[in-house]
């Protein structure tokens, strides 16, 4: 069992600051808002998630990134971050989620990376240390600290 470490909003773009809690929707965290709605945002984009082991390890690599930094909504401890892979289903408090697809780096990000190598995200290049997009099935309100679970 994981849990919530910090869950991030912003009026747009990125980093995301963090908030202590949120009520999830179809929609994602609510008050939460993406600059580019081409790109972001949308049902299989609801929520942005990221692993708190994978940024400390990023860090270790001597990347300026921190949690929120890279947009992700819901940072999330204690998981193994290769198992979160499209299909799959979390529950995140009393929320469920499906992951839909890797999110895709981009310029934004490079703030967060020595020389800029945003693709250090990339998960065809870092198989198990991207960022997942997910889909919201049952919402609620969440907190720091909440319960993730990955469901079967």
């Amino acid at each position: 069992m994981g849990r919530i470490h910090q869950i991030n909003t912003s009026k747009g773009g990125v980093p995301k600051l963090p908030v202590h809690e949120a009520v999830i929707d179809e929609h994602g965290v609510v008050g939460d808002e993406q600059a580019d709605k081409i790109h972001h945002g949308g049902p299989d984009q609801a929520l942005c998630l990221f692993s708190l082991e994978v940024i400390e390890r990023f860090q270790d690599e001597g990347h300026p990134i921190e949690a929120g930094s890279a947009g992700e909504n819901i940072t999330v401890a204690g998981i193994d971050w290769a198992e979160v892979v499209p299909g799959r289903r979390l529950r995140i408090g009393p929320v469920e989620a499906v992951m839909t697809h890797y999110a895709s780096p981009c310029e934004k990000n490079a703030q967060w990376f020595m020389g800029g190598e945003f693709v250090r995200m990339l998960a065809s290049r870092h198989p198990g240390e991207s960022r997942v997009y997910a889909r919201v099935i049952q919402g609620g309100s969440i907190k720091t600290g909440d319960g993730v679970e990955l469901l079967a």
